[in-house]
C-alpha cells in the first residue's frame, strides 16, 4: 500500500514528464542495464556532460569578461560625453567685452 498523500500530483511535477536524462540518470541506467554495449554507450554519455560542462564554464569566464568590458565602455561613454558638453560650453560661451587691464601709454 502506498499512501496518496506521498505521491507528487501532475500539478507539482509540472504536468509532463522529461524528455532528457541527466548525468545522474545516465549513470544510474548505466548500472541497472549490465550490457557491455549500454555501458560504452552510458560511458560516451557521461564524457559529453562532462565536456558540456567544461564549455559551459569556458562560457562563463568569457560572460565575466564581456560583463567588465561592458562596465569600461560605459564609463568611457560618460567621460566623453562630459568631453563634448564641455566643448560646447566654450562653443556657445557669448564673447561678452572684456574691460582692459594693465597701464596705457601715452605717446609723445
Amino acid at each position: 500500500m502506498v499512501s496518496q498523500n506521498v505521491i507528487p500530483s501532475r500539478q507539482h511535477l509540472g504536468g509532463a514528464l522529461p524528455y532528457v536524462f541527466t548525468e545522474h540518470g545516465v549513470l544510474m541506467l548505466a548500472n541497472v542495464i549490465k550490457s557491455q554495449r549500454a555501458i560504452a554507450k552510458s560511458i560516451k554519455i557521461i564524457e559529453v556532460f562532462v565536456k558540456l560542462r567544461e564549455l559551459m564554464m569556458g562560457q562563463k569566464d568569457m560572460l565575466l569578461r564581456f560583463e567588465q568590458l561592458e562596465k569600461l565602455i560605459v564609463q568611457h561613454d560618460s567621460d566623453i560625453q562630459a568631453l563634448f558638453n564641455a566643448m560646447k560650453q566654450l562653443i556657445h560661451q557669448k564673447n561678452v567685452p572684456r574691460t582692459a587691464m594693465g597701464f596705457k601709454l601715452k605717446n609723445g
